[in-house]
């Protein structure tokens, strides 16, 4: 298994960070990425990717987005360089708490967008009570062949349809997938199928059942591939090879 969206630089990870890669890789957990939601952030990031072989990306998440530097290409330069980063995000809006304002949420997944297409990097999506602005930005700038993915996918089948068909994206599907309040988001993974999917535990938030409420942790996506074989009606060992070759194609990995 490969997480594709996980913190475990979080400062809740600071007495047992290194216990914690030690129980993913004792589930299956085969590498992690690293996600990053501002510089700094995005620094601790990929010290922590460093430190235990882990994988990293660097982006200005939209709650970030008022305090993003005034150039992004060049704050972002010397993390792209870094062999362990393998992508940009995340990035995107989230109208739902609104910590930064709309216009310059927009503006800096505009250039973050930019930024991924000329240096060829994936992107690492959240969006969050955005949907008509974030897909009319992506009608406005996606460019063949741009990879990403959209993060913590919570949608229904129709948005889902929309990312995988008309953008050619993967989505996230982590621990919401075990709520029992999530049939739409079960449907939409139904309606999309493996192809379209990879695993992800956004830890530390959102641990599956039976371990909601509590700290997540990358351990637990096996959680997530169960629920999703489950869903799918197709062995486990089917979600893992493909959920796994999705991830290595989104994020070029060898």
């Amino acid at each position: 298994m490969i997480d594709t969206h996980a913190h475990v630089h979080d400062r809740r990870f600071d007495q047992d960070r290194g216990a914690v890669v030690e129980r993913a890789r004792a589930a299956g957990v085969a590498t992690i990425v690293n996600v990053g939601c501002d510089i700094d952030d995005s620094k601790r990031a990929l010290d922590a990717a460093r430190e235990y072989g882990l994988h990293a990306s660097v982006g200005i998440h939209p709650h970030e987005a008022k305090d993003a530097p005034a150039d992004i290409g060049a704050a972002f330069a010397p993390f792209l360089r870094d062999p362990h980063v393998v992508a940009i995000g995340e990035a995107g809006l989230d109208y739902y708490y609104d910590h930064s304002p709309r216009d310059v949420q927009r503006r800096v997944l505009r250039e973050q967008l930019d930024l991924a297409h000329e240096v060829g990097f994936p992107v690492i999506f959240h969006h969050r009570d955005a949907y008509d602005d974030f897909v009319a930005i992506l009608r406005d700038q996606w460019r063949a062949p741009m990879r990403a993915v959209v993060h913590c996918f919570t949608g229904d089948a129709e948005a889902a349809q929309t990312f995988t068909r008309e953008f050619g994206m993967y989505l996230g599907i982590g621990g919401v997938l075990t709520f029992k309040t999530a049939e739409a988001l079960r449907e939409a993974v139904r309606s999309v199928g493996l192809q379209s999917i990879v695993l992800e535990t956004d830890c530390p938030y959102l641990a599956p059942i039976p371990h909601r409420g509590s700290r997540n942790e990358p351990a637990y996506v096996c959680l997530t591939a169960q629920k999703v074989a489950d869903v799918l009606e197709c062995p486990l060992d089917d979600v893992l090879t493909v959920t796994d070759a999705n991830a290595r194609t989104l994020f070029d990995m060898p």
